[in-house]
């Protein structure tokens, strides 16, 4: 299994780091790192907006939902089916909201460990051939981020942002109407406001910063995602 991960996704992901560091003019791995997860995020972008706007229909059968609540209230076998024939029959994906974070994990993963190893020079032993060799690899990013090194005003950055993608993403999922229900969706998006970017600063309190730095730029992306969705949908209901 290890040697599976290595050749799969730790070593693809370290060879076009050290790619993009070796394209990028300035030799900054940090820049190398946001560009990384621009590639990435445009690679899944339509499955990342397919996602956003699946939930969007989930919302508008929470009327729908509740009346199979309502009807099969002493029977939750035929509540799930009749919930999911629903969902078959609107082309919805109940749990197409997971596939950003599922996306996300690998790379996490795999970035991960190449910024406990990969940064040293007798990890550069496994470039493929037509990969140059860059020599010392710069670990000071933007001028003064260390990427290996804890960064407490990253760890910050990053839960502030979560906490704005979350409201984001709290607003666009509100009821359109007094009479409509309250989804499961936005109910969770609520109570995961404050709890979660608390949890991400926790988290990346003791990560390597070069990791934290993924998570914000990754984070930067999925809230233009949002915003363009939104647009998107102001436009189509004009």
């Amino acid at each position: 299994m290890s040697e599976l991960y290595t050749q799969l996704l730790f070593r693809p992901l370290f060879n076009f780091l050290i790619f993009l560091y070796n394209t990028i003019p300035g030799g900054d791995f940090g820049v190398a790192i946001i560009v990384l997860t621009l590639v990435i995020r445009l690679a899944f972008f339509p499955l990342s907006i397919k996602a956003l706007i699946s939930q969007r229909e989930m919302n508008k059968l929470q009327p729908k939902i509740k009346e199979l609540q309502d009807k099969h209230k002493n029977d939750k076998p035929a509540l799930g089916q009749a919930t999911m024939q629903l969902y078959k029959e609107n082309k919805v994906n109940p749990f197409s909201g997971c596939l950003p974070l599922l996306i996300q994990l690998p790379v996490l993963i795999a970035l991960y460990g190449a910024l406990q190893s990969g940064l040293k020079p007798e990890s550069l032993n496994g470039l493929y051939s037509f990969v140059g060799h860059p020599g010392t690899i710069n670990q000071i990013a933007l001028g003064f981020l260390d990427l290996t090194k804890k960064s407490p005003l990253m760890a910050i950055l990053a839960g502030a942002l979560q906490w704005l993608q979350l409201k984001q993403s709290t607003a666009a999922q509100a009821p359109t109407s007094k009479n409509e229900p309250i989804s499961p969706a936005l109910q969770m998006s609520k109570q995961m406001l404050y709890f979660f970017p608390v949890m991400v600063i926790i988290i990346a309190w003791n990560l390597p910063t070069g990791l934290t730095l993924y998570w914000v730029a990754a984070t930067v992306f999925s809230i233009f995602e949002q915003v363009y969705i939104n647009r998107k949908y102001k436009t189509s209901s004009a």
